[in-house]
Formats: structure tokens, sequence, C-alpha cells
């Protein structure tokens, strides 16, 4: 069954359009970042030159300007067209773009050639998820946060490996993809505490949280199952692993711990998972007040591989206790933001044991898992929730998701509103507290009431949160995190440093460039909202708040949100050079250049 839905998924009209999605993207990601140059062609178009497989020129035709947002590259709508000769064609090859433009690029060919493949598998798989939300006929309005987790399938907007999931082939994507909403139970396991490193929440002990998760009789199994091994269960902690990761990794990585009965095999979870957006967090269907399950996966996806590094599955309940006691203590936050946060309140992590000194890279990162709060028992009667990235989501037949809550409440008063709830927690964090959030597409939550935005739900913060402790309101409420050991290879997964620059980075790339840069793109597209006025309700909102707290005037000179440029992250260089650095580049900030307007 599978062949027959790819093929119909690649003969269906949402592959062309995929392509042309995935071409625009990557070339606005290409120019962005100096990765490629063009020259000026006829009637405005941009023009790159390359060569085809026998030395013979070839040009690439496209339509490309620059947004108010960020100095960002729009590239237009229209196909891009490929010039060979006395042929003109739509681009019709996304690797057959990046051979003939190989000598323009800057880029490594091994590099090259790994995000060429990325980019093919991008394609498929976004091919494959459009075709079926066409065949199912999705309808997002209405729509309860758990399904929008499925059905709001765009990926992310910038980064043109949207899709890649390396690792799963089709049949796994499939399976475990999760614009596809297929069903799925954890395996458990049972790890001797000698090999398993353990961290809860200071609120919660262990053997009772796991009792929750699990029925009576299913722990009764999971103890009968360890003693029929020989084995006394109070030496082992259970936790749960993905399914695909059981039959592509851990079996193998493990082998040694399983044969010597340091670990053991439990069982399937009692209760029906999905995967969210981030698809290595799962959801419980059965049980939705269940904590998500964030499941260690070794795939990559986008810029990243989708392990849990065992320092951060350590420091996941300590960051997140950490930030529950700041918003306690704050009354803005915990009164009148009500600022919702998703604490990850336990994290547990196995590593294969070292063989003569030697480490299994195999096995890093690959056995983990992090509990984190179910957002649902967090709602009031009433508050619904959708994906932050789901406002920049559209219906099948192109109308926006958002389109009735805008016209409901006017889009300058609906915006301003959306910025209000979602962008003041973060800068208070930042600017009164020192923490800055790593608050892109998929860790932040708007609740509102019937499109009315209400408040935000914070999440993921085991690897994403910066700070400098000298700067911190209150260092010595900080707990002592565990650094990144010296062969973990992301160079950007690092929590603490001294360089304040790259705290206020951290939440301007993430958020302001992403979410709210994001948002500003899609209305002025979708509405016709001129960025810059755009930018100014952004402004207004930041200059409110900082009118609201002249107290923290020095910490707003700190931690300068209105500097005239900020430093993102070159996410496409990142494939294309070797991860051994920060790949950063400066662009204008809108909020420096916008006077507010009250």
């Amino acid at each position: 069954m599978t062949a027959q839905l790819v093929q119909r998924a690649l003969t269906a009209p949402t592959f062309a359009l995929v392509r042309r999605r995935l071409l625009r993207q990557l070339l606005e990601s290409l120019l962005y970042e100096g990765v490629l140059s063009v020259r000026a062609g006829d009637a405005g178009s941009a023009i790159a030159d390359g060569v085809d497989e026998r030395g013979e020129p070839v040009h690439y035709r496209f339509q490309a300007r620059r947004r108010h947002g960020f100095d960002r590259v729009a590239v237009g709508s229209a196909p891009v067209r490929r010039l060979a000769g006395d042929e003109d064609r739509e681009a019709a090859s996304v690797t057959r773009l990046l051979g003939e433009l190989r000598d323009t690029l800057q880029a490594e060919p091994q590099q090259l050639e790994r995000f060429a493949h990325e980019l093919e598998e991008t394609l498929v798989k976004d091919a494959l998820a459009q075709h079926v939300r066409e065949q199912r006929g999705d309808v997002l309005a209405g729509a309860g946060y758990d399904t929008l987790e499925a059905t709001i399938m765009d990926g992310h907007r910038y980064h043109p490996t949207y899709k890649s999931r390396v690792g799963f082939d089709l049949e796994d994507n499939l399976a475990f993809g999760p614009e596809f909403a297929e069903p799925l139970r954890p395996l458990w396991l049972a790890a001797r505490r000698s090999l398993a490193a353990v961290t809860l929440s200071s609120a919660l002990r262990e053997a009772p949280f796991l009792g929750e998760q699990l029925d009576v009789a299913t722990l009764e199994d999971f103890a009968a199952t360890i003693r029929a091994a020989g084995e006394d269960p109070a030496d082992f902690t259970l936790l749960p692993v993905h399914p695909w990761q059981w039959r592509e990794k851990v079996g193998r990585a493990f082998a040694e711990p399983l044969a010597a009965g340091d670990l053991v095999v439990l069982g399937d979870d009692p209760h029906v998972f999905r995967a969210q957006q981030s698809i290595r967090t799962l959801a419980c269907v059965d049980a939705p007040r269940r904590p998500y399950l964030k499941l260690a996966l070794s795939i990559v996806n986008t810029s990243t591989s989708r392990v849990l590094a065992p320092h951060t599955v350590h420091n996941a309940p300590l960051v997140s206790d950490w930030l529950a006691r700041v918003v306690a203590a704050d009354p803005f936050l915990r009164d009148e933001l009500r600022t919702v946060l998703l604490g990850e309140v336990m994290g547990s992590s196995v590593s294969p044991p070292a063989t003569a000194g030697l480490a299994r890279a195999d096995g890093y990162g690959t056995l983990a898992c992090i509990w984190r709060e179910s957002l649902h028992p967090r709602l009031d009667p009433g508050e619904q929730a959708i994906p932050f990235n789901g406002l920049t989501a559209r219906e099948r037949d192109g109308t926006p998701l958002v389109d009735g809550w805008v016209r409901a409440l006017g889009l300058s008063a609906w915006l301003a509103r959306v910025v209000e709830v979602s962008a003041v927690p973060l800068l208070h964090l930042l600017c009164r507290h020192g923490i800055a959030l790593e608050s892109h597409a998929q860790n932040m939550v708007l609740l509102h009431r019937d499109g009315a935005p209400t408040r935000v739900a914070l999440k993921d913060f085991h690897d994403g949160v910066r700070f400098a402790r000298a700067q911190l309101a209150d260092p010595e409420r900080c707990p002592q995190l565990a650094p990144p050991p010296a062969h973990h290879q992301n160079r950007n997964s690092f929590l603490e440093t001294d360089d304040l620059d790259l705290v206020a980075d951290f939440l301007l790339d993430a958020f302001f460039f992403i979410n709210i840069g994001e948002l500003g793109i899609f209305l002025a597209d979708a509405y016709d909202l001129p960025e810059r006025d755009f930018w100014a309700i952004v402004s207004d909102v930041v200059a409110s708040y900082q009118r609201r707290f002249p107290e923290l005037a020095e910490r707003f000179a700190l931690f300068d949100v209105r500097k005239p440029t900020i430093a993102v992250e070159k996410l496409t260089t990142r494939r294309l050079l070797p991860d051994t650095e920060l790949r950063l580049h400066a662009v204008p900030n809108p909020l420096s250049t916008q006077e507010p307007r009250c």
C-alpha cells in the first residue's frame, strides 16, 4: 500500500506545490545567508549562473526582493525557471540546482551532497503529507489543540530541509510522522540504576510519579517481568523508548546491557500515543492529562540530531523548577500575565558502558526520556489552544486559519493582543530576570477564547534557555547545571555564557525573527498589512512594556532588544559547512527602526 500511496503523492498536484516551495525556501536562505551570489536580470529578476554536467552554461531565473523585517529575502511565488541553451523551463530538481550552482556556493563538497539528500527527503515526505491532507479533507478552524498538532504541517518556514527526517524511510514516515496521526505505543524498559541517570522535579518522587503513568495491572506485570529475569525491581528504573528507536538503535547499541540483564524489556505502554509536530514528543490519546513523552530519536531534522544528550536530560527538571520558582515569585508573571510553563518534571537517560575506555558513539543520547507536563490541566474553562505556528497556517483552499478571528476582532487589535500575550512574558523574563527562552514555533502555544488571545504556554526548556549567571536577578536561585561534554557536537547547545549579546539574541532570533517575523510576513501576504505597520505594532508593545517598568531602565539597556543589528543563526550554512563553530550573521533589527506611535 505504501508504494501506491507514494506514487499517487508524487503525481498529485500537491507535489509541484511542495517542490516550488522547497526551491523558493532554498534560494531565500542561500541568498539571505550570503552563500549564493546572483546578478540582476530583466524585469527585476535575479539570475544565478552555473554549469551543467557537460560544462555548458545554465542559469536559474527568479524574482527576489528584500522584506522590511530583518532584511529577509523573499523569492516570488512564480516558479523558478531553468535556462539552458534554447530551453526555458520550470526548475524541476533541487539536487540539480545545487549541483549546477556548486561552483558559486560557499559549501564543502561532502556537506553539499548531504544537504542535497536532506532536500530530497524533505520533498518526498512533505509531498506525502500534503497529499494525505487533501485526501482526508482536513479542516483547521475549530479543531482542538491535539488535532492541530497533526494537521498543521507546514514545518519550518525558513529552513529548507524542514521535513527531512533523515533516518526514517517512507514506511517509518507514514507510521511515525505527526501528519499521519497514526497511533503508537512506547516500549517500556527497565534499566539498572547503576547505568541510568534519573533527575526529578523537587515536587515529585519517582515511584508515585511513574505509578500515575502506568495502571496498577501494568506495573505489576512489569515488576513480574523483572523478577522473572532474576532481578529485584527496586534495583531498576523504568523508562519508555520510541518503537522506531528500539528497532533501529537500542537493540544494537545496548546489546551488552540487554544480554547482561542490566536492561530488561517490559512491554508496551497500555495507552495509545500520537506524535506532535516535533516528532519525538508523544501525546497520550487515551489520557490527555498524562505528561507528554519526549523520546530520543536518532534522526536528523532541519539542523539537528533528535537524540537527547544526557546532560540536557539531567538539566531538564532543574531548569523547569528554576523557571517555576522565578514565575511564582513574580506577581506580574504569576498573577497578571498568568504565564504557563509546561515543566519538564523528570528526565531519565541510559548510556552504554564504555569498552576499554572507548565510548559508544552510537549510543550517545539514544536512550532517554523527558516527561513534560500536559497542557490540558492548565487550561481554564472555555480556554482553547493553538500551536503558535498555527497562526500562519491556511486551510486547503488558502483561507488563513485565523481568518474568522481577525475579522471578528479587527486585524490591528487582534495582532496587538497576540504580540502582548506572547512577547511581554518573554521580555520580562529576559529584562527583569536575565533569562532568555528559545521560544520559536514549536516551543510556544497561544491560549485564546474564540480567537481572542489570553496568554501563552511555554515549553522545551532542557536546552532552550540562555543566561549569564552574573546578570541574573537572583543568581542564588539558579541551580548548578551539567555542561555539554567535550565531544558534544552541537556548538549552539549551551545554556550559560558571559556574552550578553548571545543572551539577548537567543530571544530575538527564536521569537522575533522566527515566530513574530513569520507572522509579519504572513499577514503582509494574506491581508496586505504593510510590514512597517506590523513592526510598528510590535514596537509599540515593547515600548509599552518598558514604560510599565521604568525601574528596569538599566536592564533594558543591558539586554537591548532595540539594538540596530542582531545575530541570527545561519541555519542553512550549518548544513553546508562543518558544525565546528557558531554560524551567525548580523541582520538589521526592525525594532530599532520603529518609533513608538503612542
